[in-house]
């Protein structure tokens, strides 16, 4: 599983790939600029009878919720999509190979939107967690439950 964790505040701290099987009680996470910590994770009470996380490891946090990962070909699409639109408005989206061009950027669009994988990410701290199964009983992201999380910071 793949973790990007985060202190308390909110601050990255770095990626780190690690084993869910072997549980490692530290990690030196890889920071983006070049600093080392030593992160200490709690899997005590973090992983239920199935092996799947419903805590946070970093800061043990219990309210999490599920995210798809950026897609890094979203903004590309709105470009085209966009440039789709103009033409449909100048009055050349009756062409052949205008209408072939947006369809295949439709279906181009909604494959990439389901195989982006999905994240589980900790209200409390912000840690995100990809590349594990993810327990039903996580929900996607609720307000509520955020403030609530907040609060309890």
């Amino acid at each position: 599983m793949l973790i990007r964790l985060r202190d308390t505040d909110r601050r990255p701290l770095g990626h780190v790939t690690v084993d869910a099987e072997s549980r490692p009680p530290r990690v030196v996470p890889a920071s983006a600029d070049g600093s080392t910590r030593e992160v200490f994770l709690d899997w005590e009470r973090a992983l239920d009878d199935d092996g799947r996380l419903r805590a946070c490891v970093a800061c043990g946090g219990t309210a999490m919720y599920r995210r798809k990962a950026p897609i890094w070909f979203t903004p590309f699409a709105l470009l085209l999509a966009a440039g789709g639109l103009v033409l449909a408005i100048t009055g050349h989206s009756s062409h052949p190979a205008v209408l072939g061009a947006l369809v295949a950027l439709l279906v181009i669009d909604l494959v990439v939107l389901l195989v982006v994988p999905t994240r589980l990410v900790c209200y409390r701290c912000g840690t995100d967690y990809s590349g594990l199964p993810i327990a039903p009983h996580h929900g996607r992201w609720d307000p509520r439950a955020a403030a609530r999380a907040r609060r309890r910071g």
